[in-house]
């Protein structure tokens, strides 16, 4: 298991170099554990969906225009797939993602980890300067190996959706 790391320069928002903090995962590791709440302030973790594919996005908050579309095209996406499930998590608090998910019919999907950046940490996205998030996303497997990992350089930018897709179907 590799350690707790900061990597300076690991994203950039808004042009700016920051420094991200926790521990990456790479393709073929066993996906880190997490704490994170839910709108309804319900704890959760990996084990939300036991036995299915899990793509998990970080996004620095689903309040903004290029993580809002990210998560109603990835949640639309996958909805169509049977037996792959999907979590956006930032670290917005569950009041701002229950409004959210209401506004975008999309159910089920957002987290949050804003209490102790569990997330952030295990998965080597928790921004230093700004305590966000940045954007990643993550293809587990249903044996919780990390099947595919993309740390997005500008975590204002927009994700590879389509290598995401690929890294899913090649699970199913």
């Amino acid at each position: 298991m590799s350690t707790m790391t900061e990597t300076p320069g690991g994203t950039t928002f808004q042009g700016r170099p920051m420094t991200l903090r926790g521990t990456p995962v790479r393709a073929g590791d066993r996906a880190p554990g997490f704490t994170v709440v839910t709108p309804g302030m319900e704890p959760m973790g990996l084990s939300w969906a036991p036995g299915t594919v899990r793509v998990l996005c970080s996004v620095p908050s689903v309040d903004t225009p290029v993580c809002d579309r990210q998560t109603r095209f990835l949640g639309e996406e996958l909805a169509r797939l049977p037996g792959v499930e999907l979590l956006t998590v930032s670290v917005d608090l569950p009041f701002a993602q229950r409004r959210w998910c209401g506004a975008s019919g999309l159910e089920g999907i957002v987290a949050s980890d804003h209490r102790e950046l569990s997330f952030g940490l295990a998965y080597g996205v928790a921004v230093k300067e700004l305590r966000l998030l940045s954007r990643a996303l993550f293809v587990v497997d249903a044996q919780d190996t990390v099947r595919y990992a993309q740390y997005v350089p500008a975590s204002d930018g927009p994700a590879d959706h389509e290598a995401v897709l690929e890294a899913v179907r090649g699970c199913l």
